[in-house]
């Protein structure tokens, strides 16, 4: 391991040497547009091979610095679009505009998450997208319920499962890394994710790493890694203005009732910003309320968000960015069962909560602040580095006690990228982290990250292939240290029309600050801390292959396999009284297989999608459904290019056949069946849409003893400027 981090490191000096005396250079500008002349935002532009690519802005402009002079080929590509390259004569200056027609077909033409840098192509793990598209069409308020219809991706009560990666813990964990702009962000204290840390209207893209990602990532990438990637902020003045609005449905039997109004809900969010080719700034602020579909849910929101870039040379570009988001909400616990609210003569009552839990809330506030720095020092070596800071800090309020906590992690990462020549890239760096946590629930303590990691990507003929490892030491309370060591291996290789990809890779998640030392009561248990936890380890390896069928279809298909080590499960220990505590005790194997159709049976005006997973745990592990299908529809009357639109999504998931810490399945559970129906109208600057979320109203539960979402309306108003 140590020998070759140092081999890819003399690479990087080599290179670093190389670029000391570079060649004459240039600039290369220009735009990114779609046939219909309108922008591409978030397009990535390059020269392959090289250190030189860049975004689009929100105009669909880019500009690439420091261009060797001569021939040079460019390459774009985006998200729902054909790739295409230019070869254009550098000399003090040139300009490359592309024009990228719209292929609904096409599957990762690029991606920002499997190697840290952009990547052209096929990457050999697994990756799925949500576009801005799709983000937009969905008319969303967070990211997570975007990226619940991505193929292999279930959201449960807000904890994120890839391939049945995580389950449900009540927030205490996550099995899935979370990065905005490639900077981590799982809470300090518990490990989970707050999915409302940025407004939806900033996100461009999203990327999904499906699989172990710890030899580049480290701690909580054991399922997979989730980038979000925020908007560039473009040159010259822009304003925009969202609103949205909406309803929920009434029970659907009158023995369930619990008020006699409509429940509400609304919320606005106002951006601004301004720039030149030099630096630019943009800020936005914005504010929701639900009065909630249940008894006791009412929920207010309120955020603010900024980011800026400045070049300050044509080699050096500094991104700023930092969020603030405040919760105030009411936390309906669980439902009422017979005797414990007025039930009206029912077993259960799903609207209403234990009269117990009367006043139960929390006040949750969190926030981020993140610096990066690349220099690009010639076309075969830049460097990059990168320093965070995220705060979590939370109060529940119960009749019971009231705990909080606060949490601060600090992370540094210095990073090398060189292309000793056009079919190698070799990449490598070091990651610091520190989380510090003052909390009634969960002590007073710290935990230390150090990580050393390098990959090296090499083309060999038309296949290419990677490999790499990380090595992460860890530490709690300054005490000793715990090594782990996560190797991967990947390749993709032209196949029968397609691509074949394969990959080898060792994951990791070191317990959270809750799990070793939580003391709290759940469920009527105590559950008592376990310091002696061990870092849960697993090996993932999947083979894959995406292909065209008969001109109209894509397929893609992975068999995935994962045999996990020290999972860690909360288990009842019995002495004088029953008491849960966390215990590494799981010996798991997860496997299965993961496919996605795309089809565009009317060119230009309908496109569809299937994506289906099948899931098979040894032992059966609690809130994995065996199966989890998605099924999708978009339909633009008028062509791609019209104002209207209209689609439909389908989610089908079976009913998991083991609940934590019972050794049955309510009977009263049922599979998830969610049909949405959505409608949009776009003319000029303004843009309309129309969600029904669960449109058949369709009762159902994902956790035990809380009601998911029922039938939600709301319309969504956009102006921009």
């Amino acid at each position: 391991m140590h020998r070759a981090l140092i081999g890819l490191a003399v690479t990087l000096v080599a290179s670093a040497a190389a670029a000391q005396a570079p060649p004459v250079e240039g600039v290369v500008r220009g735009e990114v547009r779609d046939p219909r002349g309108a922008p591409i935002p978030g397009a990535v532009v390059g020269v392959p091979g090289t250190t030189r690519y860049a975004f689009t802005d929100g105009d669909g402009r880019y500009r690439l610095n420091l261009v060797a002079t001569g021939e040079v080929r460019v390459r774009a590509a985006a998200i729902g679009y054909t790739a295409a390259s230019l070869t254009v004569t550098v000399a003090d200056s040139a300009r490359a505009n592309f024009t990228l027609e719209p292929a609904p077909l096409e599957l990762t033409p690029l991606d920002v998450v499997s190697t840290k840098v952009p990547h052209f192509g096929e990457p050999s793990t697994s990756v799925a997208q949500v576009s801005e598209q799709d983000i937009a069409r969905r008319a969303v308020n967070t990211v997570d319920e975007a990226v619940d219809k991505a193929a292999g991706v279930q959201i449960l009560n807000g904890q994120i499962n890839i391939r049945g990666s995580t389950g449900y813990v009540q927030g205490l964990n996550s099995r899935v890394l979370l990065l905005v702009d490639g900077v981590p962000m799982n809470q300090g204290d518990r490990g989970g994710i707050n999915w409302d840390l940025l407004p939806s209207d900033q996100i461009e893209r999203v990327d999904i790493l499906k699989g172990a990602g710890s030899s580049l990532y480290g701690s909580a990438a054991l399922g997979g890694v989730v980038n979000l990637t925020t908007r560039d902020v473009p040159s010259r003045f822009h304003a925009r203005v969202r609103l949205t609005g909406g309803a929920f449905a009434d029970p659907p039997h009158p023995e369930w009732r619990f008020r006699n109004t409509m429940g509400l809900h609304d919320g606005v969010d106002v951006t601004g910003s301004y720039g030149t080719e030099a630096a630019a700034g943009r800020i936005s602020v914005g504010a929701r309320h639900s009065d909630g579909y249940r008894q006791q849910d009412e929920r207010d929101h309120w955020h603010v968000s900024a980011k800026g870039r400045w070049q300050a040379t044509p080699r050096t570009r500094l991104d700023v960015a930092g969020s603030w988001a405040v919760d105030q909400y009411q936390v309906p616990l669980n439902w009422c069962s017979r005797g414990e609210c007025d039930d009206r003569g029912q077993i259960f009552q799903p609207f209403k909560i234990d009269t117990t839990e009367r006043g139960a809330r929390t006040n949750s506030r969190k926030g981020y602040l993140s610096a990066q720095l690349r220099t690009v020092a010639s076309d075969r070596f830049a460097w990059q580095a990168r320093g965070s800071w995220l705060r979590t800090n939370f109060a529940d309020y119960r009749r019971s006690a009231t705990e909080a906590s606060v949490a601060n992690r600090f992370g540094i990462e210095v990073r090398a990228e060189a292309h000793p020549d056009a079919a190698r890239t070799v990449l490598v760096g070091g990651e610091a982290t520190l989380s510090d946590v003052t909390s009634d629930i969960f002590g007073n303590h710290s935990q230390s990250e150090f990580a050393a990691y390098g990959e090296s990507e090499q083309r060999v003929g038309a296949a290419r292939v990677t490999a790499g490892a990380r090595l992460d030491y860890l530490a709690v309370d300054a005490g000793s240290l715990t090594a782990v060591v996560s190797p991967r291996i990947g390749g993709t290789i032209p196949l029968a029309g397609g691509t074949l990809r394969a990959s080898v890779g060792r994951g990791f998640r070191a317990p959270s600050m809750a799990e070793r030392f939580v003391h709290t009561f759940a469920a009527g248990f105590e559950v008592i801390p376990n310091p002696t936890l061990r870092p849960e380890t697993g090996w993932s390896v999947e083979l894959g292959h995406t292909t065209p069928v008969l001109g109209a279809v894509r397929l893609d298909a992975a068999l995935f396999w994962t045999e996990a080590r020290d999972l860690i499960e909360p288990q009842l220990v019995v002495d004088t009284t029953p008491r849960i505590q966390l215990q590494n005790v799981t010996r798991a194997r997860i496997a299965g297989v993961d496919a996605t159709v795309l089809s565009a049976p009317i060119p230009n005006h309908l496109t569809a999608s299937l994506a289906y997973t099948y899931l098979d745990t040894r032992p059966v592990l609690a809130f994995r459904p065996r199966h989890l299908l998605t099924l999708s529809a978009d339909y633009a009357p008028a062509g791609a290019s019209g104002a209207w639109g209209l689609g439909a999504d389908f989610r089908f998931a079976s009913r998991p056949e083991r609940i934590e810490l019972e050794g049955f399945v309510d009977p009263r559970r049922v599979a998830v069946r969610v049909l949405d129906l959505r409608a949009s109208w776009t003319s000029g600057p303004f843009d309309v849409r129309l969600l029904v979320a669960n449109a058949l109203n369709y009762i159902y539960n994902l956790v035990p003893e809380t009601l998911a979402p029922v039938r939600t309306m709301s319309v969504t108003a956009a102006w921009s400027y």
